[in-house]
């Protein structure tokens, strides 16, 4: 069973603290200058903190720098992204170094490197019944969907290819979707839909409302 193999089971935890350790010691100065950076153009916090559903549809807190104001509208509810989103912070997201901090979630075992990215708490009611599939291996940093067009896909689409590496997961396919990653990082590709400052909210798919 693809799920009880070697590399499943312990490859891909070594895998992810080899690479982990030296990158965050490698980027340790960039974080603590983007760190600087965001205090001093957008104020506290500099990380975004926010539940996500992690393996097994468990929850865990996932780390990013912050790249939205926190203006409010009559301060009763946040502005549309477009108008929080800040240079600095369309920057941080167009170099993808607002994921950074992520690496703390793999190093504390939360997340992985690669696997399907870790999504609000609140979607799992909408999802179809193959699309919770996702959540049996551990969210990524990058994944599949990240490389064949990120925020640029539909939903519906990206779950397709977060369940297709789902199926096909092996290390060979980790170390593909790492350096594939680093080619759309510095081409700034999928970046965002369309009329969105971001990726838009998941009201659910057809599949999942024929299901409730």
């Amino acid at each position: 069973m693809l799920g009880t193999s070697l590399y499943e089971r312990f490859g891909k935890r070594l895998f992810d603290l080899a690479v982990t350790v030296p990158v965050l010691i490698l980027l340790s100065p960039l974080m603590l200058l983007v760190g600087l950076c965001s205090l001093l153009f957008m104020g506290r916090p500099v990380l975004f903190r926010q539940d996500r559903a992690g393996l097994s549809e468990e929850p865990f807190t996932v780390l990013k720098f912050r790249t939205m104001r926190m203006a409010r509208v009559c301060h009763a509810r946040p502005l549309p992204d477009s108008e929080r989103l800040t240079h600095l912070g369309g920057f941080l997201r167009k170099t993808s170094i607002d994921e950074i901090p992520q690496l703390w979630n793999v190093l504390r075992g939360e997340m992985s490197l690669v696997g399907p990215r870790p999504l609000l708490i609140s979607y799992l009611t909408r999802y179809a019944p193959e699309q919770r599939r996702r959540h049996e291996v551990k969210p990524g940093i990058t994944g599949w969907a990240q490389v064949n067009g990120r925020n640029a896909l539909t939903w519906e689409q990206r779950f397709e290819l977060d369940i297709w590496y789902v199926d096909h997961r092996s290390f060979w396919l980790d170390c593909k979707i790492l350096l594939l990653t680093l080619s759309r990082v510095l081409r700034a590709s999928g970046i965002r839909q369309a009329g969105d400052a971001t990726m838009p909210e998941f009201l659910g798919s057809v599949d999942s409302e024929r299901t409730e």
